[in-house]
């Protein structure tokens, strides 16, 4: 699951025991080394769809950018600015050593509460694997931040994946993480919050609607599809009305 070069037993469960912001702080040297980080195949696959979808953007944003794997895929496919915001420094840090591009901006912010400077300036804003670092109550908060960065017409995308059925042993693994999450979060302080099981499509397309967007959904069959023909994993495609 890790290589050599990644995080010992010792450091993640450092990590696991500090708050969000130091826990990807001390992760971040090691953070592309690890699972954590969003597959390349993934990366591909959005932005194929959009490329395919929509043609290119203007100025794009990640958010939650981590150490930048989504950044190259912005830099693609928009014609103007790239910006990045994540809360830990850490990550930004590695993500500026991997983009030293003068296109690229990278913002330090919580994104639940973006900067007011960033209200209409995008195009395009993506996000990847970050979403279980919020739980349901701060997705307006989230939703709307990334309504108001973005110009009238703009898009949201995210892939988001089908559920997992509890016959898989995957599911098991999630739920028991997700429990175990639970009880350190109850008797540790400070919280760590990462959940796997906290992001359905229904409830977040009922809070992104809620927040302006409409919403649909586009496969992306690089993954495949189940045995009831329905996708493993869609391209949530959220996007603020044009004036």
């Amino acid at each position: 699951m890790f290589t050599s070069q990644g995080p010992t037993v010792r450091e993640l469960a450092v990590q696991a025991l500090s708050s969000v912001e130091r826990g990807y702080d001390l992760l971040s040297p090691k953070f592309d080394q690890t699972p954590f980080r969003t597959p390349d195949r993934m990366l591909d696959a959005v932005e194929e769809t959009l490329a395919q979808r929509e043609g290119s953007f203007g100025a794009g944003l990640d958010v939650c950018c981590g150490t930048g794997a989504g950044l190259g895929m912005l830099r693609r496919l928009c014609r103007g600015r790239v910006t990045g915001v994540d809360l830990s420094a850490g990550m930004l840090a590695g993500a500026a050593r991997a983009h030293p591009d003068e296109r690229v901006d990278l913002v330090r912010a919580d994104a639940r509460a973006l900067p007011p400077e960033l209200a209409d300036s995008y195009d395009l804003a993506v996000s990847f694997g970050a979403f279980g670092h919020f739980l349901p109550a701060e997705r307006p908060a989230l939703f709307s931040g990334v309504h108001t960065a973005l110009r009238p017409g703009g898009l949201f995308a995210f892939p988001i994946g089908a559920p997992i059925p509890p016959t898989s042993p995957a599911w098991w693994a999630v739920t028991g993480f997700d429990a175990a999450m639970r009880v350190r979060n109850a008797v540790w302080r400070p919280p760590f919050v990462m959940y796997y099981r906290t992001f359905p499509l229904g409830g977040v397309s009922a809070d992104l609607r809620t927040a302006g967007f409409t919403v649909e959904t586009a496969p992306l069959d690089h993954f495949g599809r189940r045995a009831d023909g329905t996708p493993r994993w869609r391209l949530l495609l959220a996007r603020k009305p044009a004036a």
